[in-house]
């Protein structure tokens, strides 16, 4: 069952959003006026873009996707890499970050037609066989809150109820032995919310790197998008998501052979 408010969010309605502009009417008109009256002939009065509703907002709160991608963008300028491969990352944000500092290779799905400095772009289906240049090919591989949509056909991938698992095997295979994995999701009570994403319990996470890897690094962003570096990784807190209902599990994981 999808709840009223996610039908709004579809939808591209906002019902607070709206009162709270209704609301806000009045200041603009007089704030306009005011600013109108004093208003000198060095600037052209241009279209109107009224902003109802932000006298009182924050100044801006540091999220989830904010968190994470200065964390993993700061292990990978410690790590120094010879060559970083990225699959799915935000492009305004976490590989931004990177490109700062640093070439980035992006493999995704999804086109991408805007050049970037340090910014080398290729599109593939992560989620089929890896053309050969792509195996063992590289020491450092991120992929950020992205392997819970393979295979639900939000991004125009083929539906696949296993894509996130044939996409993560074509990922570790990316990495050359001794190389680094950089990989986050959404963590919580294990369950799909179609077709947005699926969110893996903690430990479903933390096995996927049981064989054959060594976990260097984990963090866990919270529901309140506070960043716990290295929790204690005991049974009781993994069977619990690390409290998380909607959080971020991120590993960094380096692969032994």
């Amino acid at each position: 069952m999808i709840r009223p408010a996610l039908w709004f969010k579809t939808l591209g309605l906002n019902p607070k959003r709206t009162l709270a502009s209704l609301r806000g009417l009045p200041r603009y008109l007089k704030d306009r006026e005011k600013f109108r009256s004093g208003c000198g002939s060095d600037f052209a009065w241009g279209n109107e873009f009224p902003v109802l509703d932000e006298w009182n907002v924050s100044s801006g709160g540091p999220g989830a996707y904010f968190q994470q991608d200065l964390l993993v963008a700061k292990w990978i300028y410690e790590a120094k890499p010879r060559r970083h491969v990225d699959v799915g990352s935000r492009i305004d944000g976490f590989v931004g970050n990177l490109a700062v500092f640093r070439e980035v290779e992006v493999l995704d799905i999804r086109p991408q037609d805007t050049a970037v400095p340090n910014v080398s772009f290729r599109q593939l289906d992560i989620t089929q066989e890896l053309p050969q240049q792509w195996r063992a090919c590289t020491d450092s591989l991120s992929c950020l809150h992205s392997i819970e949509h393979f295979g639900l056909g939000r991004y125009g991938d083929t539906i696949d109820p296993g894509g996130h698992l044939k996409g993560l095997r074509q990922l570790m295979a990316i990495v050359e032995p001794g190389g680094i994995f950089y990989l986050s999701t959404p963590i919580g009570p294990q369950r799909i919310e179609f077709n947005a994403h699926r969110v893996f319990a903690a430990a479903t996470l933390l096995d996927w790197f049981k064989d054959g890897w060594q976990i260097e690094r984990f963090a866990v962003i919270d529901d309140a998008a506070r960043v716990v570096e290295n929790p204690d990784r005991n049974p009781q807190s993994i069977a619990a998501n690390f409290g998380c209902q909607l959080g971020v599990g991120i590993v960094a994981a380096r692969k032994m052979f």
